[in-house]
């Protein structure tokens, strides 16, 4: 080499391994609720933490409300039809819809990335990067929510931007909320449905903790009368009511309500002792409210009396129509089951 030697600068090496430092520094100081969520990209274990889903899925519910309520104020709705309903009803899209979806779901994936999630607007492109760091304070301070970790590949997770975007148009706001759903095993164990513009958030984790919204919803007085009230769509014909009305007498109260959401909240305060939905449905639609009965005791299943998977491997479409309800499932059931046998097994 000619006598000489060569010098490695070891500054640039220092500088990058003190950098390192403080950035795994930077990591492991924050509670573990509050890691920014590319933690949650940098993480090389299959575990997920269901605390932590409760509290992102509370926060992209709450978020993706943001976006509709901005929209909503704006007037800017940029309304487009993706086709018709099963009930032949015009299916609107709005700009509320994707900004939504673009917030939810990416902010999800970003903090959990193995999860397999579905979202209703899965069809859009979001051209905008969105996240959002957990914030363990959308829990109230007596929530019970344990560490509780499983596989992420048992993990799926259910997506409504806006459910009832059809009377968000029509600026029927009582009626739209935002949901997600948090699935182990096909079974739906944490629900959120958020209404933007009443500000309230109904979540439940079932056999740990609710929101304090939903446990006021849940302890209103019950429904004395031995005759059912009925929630169905608004958007279901005359049809529906003919049906309800034979399974469940005339002297039935039928309640029309637009959104899932919307109308399992009504099942929850005792303002229906049932939801009925005779067509087929999207999962991303019930799920958050499956989740929210089953945490109060009560029930949602096909009308066919299975109850409904949301494992990754299953259709998005639930084809069986639902029951859902907080008491009295199986005596509905049981009529329901009447009226499909002297009909062939037909319900519409």
């Amino acid at each position: 080499m000619n006598g000489r030697s060569i010098r490695i600068n070891r500054v640039p090496a220092t500088i990058t391994v003190i950098l390192l430092t403080i950035v795994l520094v930077y990591f492991l100081n924050f509670h573990k609720e509050e890691r920014p969520a590319i933690y949650g990209m940098l993480r090389s274990d299959n575990r997920v933490n269901l605390r932590k889903m409760l509290i992102a899925a509370i926060q992209a519910a709450q978020r993706g409300g943001l976006e509709i309520l901005d929209v909503a104020h704006s007037r800017q709705l940029k309304e487009r039809s993706k086709g018709k309903t099963a009930e032949g009803v015009n299916d609107p899209f709005t700009d509320a819809d994707g900004r939504s979806h673009c917030v939810m779901k990416q902010g999800l994936k970003r903090i959990f990335p193995r999860v397999q999630i579905f979202s209703e607007e899965d069809k859009e492109y979001c051209k905008d990067a969105h996240s959002f760091d957990l914030d363990p304070t959308v829990l109230h301070e007596t929530a019970i929510v344990p560490d509780v970790e499983v596989t992420a590949q048992d993990v799926t997770v259910w997506v409504d931007p806006l459910d009832a975007t059809k009377e968000f148009t029509e600026e029927l706001y009582e009626y739209v909320t935002t949901m997600v759903c948090v699935a182990v095993a096909g079974q739906p164990v944490i629900g959120v449905i958020h209404n933007p513009f009443s500000g309230h958030t109904a979540w439940a984790w079932v056999g740990h903790s609710m929101s304090e919204y939903l446990a006021e919803l849940h302890n209103l007085p019950r429904h004395n009368s031995e005759e059912p009230i009925i929630t169905i769509s608004r958007s279901h014909t005359a049809a529906a009511n003919d049906v309800t009305r034979s399974v469940f007498g005339d002297n039935v109260s039928i309640l029309t309500a637009a959104g899932a959401g919307y109308k399992v909240l009504q099942v929850v305060a005792n303002n229906a002792t049932a939801y009925l939905h005779t067509s087929i449905i999207k999962k991303w639609d019930i799920c958050a409210g499956d989740a929210i009965l089953r945490a109060l005791g009560g029930a949602m299943t096909t009308l066919n009396d299975e109850p409904i998977n949301y494992g990754p491997n299953e259709s998005p479409v639930n084809k069986y129509g639902l029951l859902a309800s907080l008491e009295q499932h199986g005596k509905y059931m049981e009529r329901l089951s009447k009226y499909r046998t002297l009909h062939n097994g037909k319900l519409r």
